[in-house]
């Protein structure tokens, strides 16, 4: 039995709250909650956090620095946990990738996708790829623009890049945006991807990476199949348990 640090109990309760939320927002669209995958980003908390975290049964988490992530990594071993990379991947860093990553959700280029692919190769391992998509148009965020996407999912299909499964679309909605605003993002990566998996015959892609603490409701209204929740189970930094 695994022993929780009574400074993170609050985050059973957290999870609870999340996924009933989860599955009466994935009704209310019609939709079956078990296709959605939670992801609890796991960024800038400790250890301690994420072993509470497993102890209420999450088992899918996010980091978005390979540095942290491998700080943490090797505490949970001997736990069948998912690691997903979520943050903007310097090529410098591809290598730390396979074989503590099973899910990168932010390739946004082909020399990234070759250095991953070779990486991935050396080790035999097959990374799950979610192309970023900058579905908001935000000069600010990463990701490959919309009218971009076709044309790079035909070169990543055209290059010699075995150990990359092509997976499916990722994006972060528009910040403090009206409801209405942030679902035109999301419905427009979900029709992106059907786009792409039509035009190339993709049949694993599938995935829908969108949403998160403050969009999440929206994301799976639009038909996210993962949401990627940080602050609504871990809290601030400073743990308020409220």
């Amino acid at each position: 039995m695994q022993i929780v640090n009574q400074k993170f109990s609050f985050v059973a309760n957290k999870l609870i709250d999340i996924r009933q939320s989860l599955v009466q927002f994935a009704r209310d669209a019609g939709r079956n909650p078990d296709d959605i995958r939670l992801v609890a980003i796991s960024k800038t908390h400790p250890p301690e956090a994420i072993a509470a975290a497993i102890a209420a049964g999450q088992l899918d988490f996010g980091e978005n620095t390979t540095q942290e992530a491998l700080e943490k990594i090797p505490h949970f071993k001997d736990k069948p946990v998912t690691w997903h990379f979520i943050g903007h991947l310097q090529s410098n860093k591809a290598r730390f990738i396979p074989g503590n990553f099973s899910w990168l959700h932010s390739l946004d280029s082909l020399s990234l996708a070759q250095k991953l692919s070779r990486f991935a190769q050396d080790q035999s391992a097959i990374i799950n790829i979610l192309i970023e998509v900058n579905a908001s148009r935000d000069p600010k965020k990463h990701g490959v623009a919309p009218d971009a996407l076709l044309d790079f999912v035909e070169k990543l299909l055209t290059a010699n890049l075995p150990a990359l499964s092509l997976r499916g679309l990722m994006t972060i909605g528009p910040h403090d945006a009206p409801e209405k605003e942030i679902r035109r993002c999301f419905a427009n990566l979900r029709e992106l991807r059907d786009t792409c998996q039509q035009r190339f015959a993709l049949s694993q892609f599938t995935e829908l990476s969108m949403g998160m603490s403050d969009d999440y409701k929206e994301a799976i209204m639009e038909g996210a199949t993962m949401i990627r929740i940080g602050t609504a189970i871990f809290g601030d930094r400073d743990y308020p348990q409220k």
